[in-house]
């Protein structure tokens, strides 16, 4: 998939950080917010699902506990207008935030719906499903588009390991929702986000591990603050 880059009715910018669970896109959103921040730059931050806050992220809560039935028994597109509802519903605060100005930061977005649903779908079915959250989300919804995508690659077992470290949250009362339990599915989502970055100028891939060891969360930041900001630049 390319993603198409349209200027939004706004002097704002959108930028998104995806990655697999596990891989850190809840450290890192806020280390980048943080030092954006400190160089005055006037920023917003929102991260998806948004489980307390709309109707929708209560149901995404609802089906990652399972209420809905496992993995398999969900059609992944009915899973997707799950997600997408609950960014509908918060499509005002973006879009304010973009109106002013602002630099926009999101921890996971429309490509978290790709490669998550797309993973769960059958090979032939795999197209017509993409066009379909593509329309939804970006026709139907008007939710605006990324200017640049951030992706944090690293592997299933990394990603694991960190999400049993993790504390407890509120939309689950189980040490892992149904997707961080299952690390095969981790593996194969982490293959569409790949897919979807591939060739694909919005998207720059952060490589999390060297020589296969977790690098600090410190030198993620840097590196992934240093291009954006070099992004930034050259387009405000």
């Amino acid at each position: 998939m390319v993603l198409e880059h349209r200027p939004h009715p706004s002097s704002g910018l959108l930028i998104v950080i995806e990655g697999i669970d596990g891989a850190g896109k809840g450290t890192q959103t806020r280390l980048l917010h943080e030092r954006l921040k400190s160089t005055s730059r006037d920023v917003f931050t929102l991260s998806f699902p948004r489980y307390e806050s709309t109707f929708f992220g209560q149901r995404v809560a609802d089906f990652l506990n399972g209420k809905f039935g496992t993995l398999e028994q969900v059609h992944p597109f009915l899973a997707a207008m799950l997600y997408a509802g609950d960014r509908f519903e918060s499509r005002g605060l973006l879009q304010s935030a973009l109106n002013e100005g602002k630099i926009v930061l999101c921890d996971r977005y429309i490509p978290s719906n790709l490669a998550h649903q797309l993973t769960k779908a059958l090979p032939e079915l795999r197209a017509e499903l993409q066009q379909w959250i593509e329309h939804v989300e970006y026709h139907l919804y008007q939710m605006p588009r990324p200017d640049l995508v951030v992706l944090l690659d690293t592997t299933a077992e990394t990603a694991t390991t960190l999400i049993d470290r993790k504390q407890a949250r509120d939309y689950t009362t189980s040490k892992a929702d149904l997707h961080e339990a299952d690390q095969h599915y981790l593996e194969r989502v982490l293959i569409e986000y790949r897919n979807l970055a591939s060739n694909n100028p919005l998207w720059h891939v952060v490589p999390c591990l060297q020589n296969s060891i977790l690098r600090a969360q410190t030198e993620i930041a840097e590196e992934i603050y240093t291009f954006v900001e070099s992004f930034i630049s050259k387009r405000i």
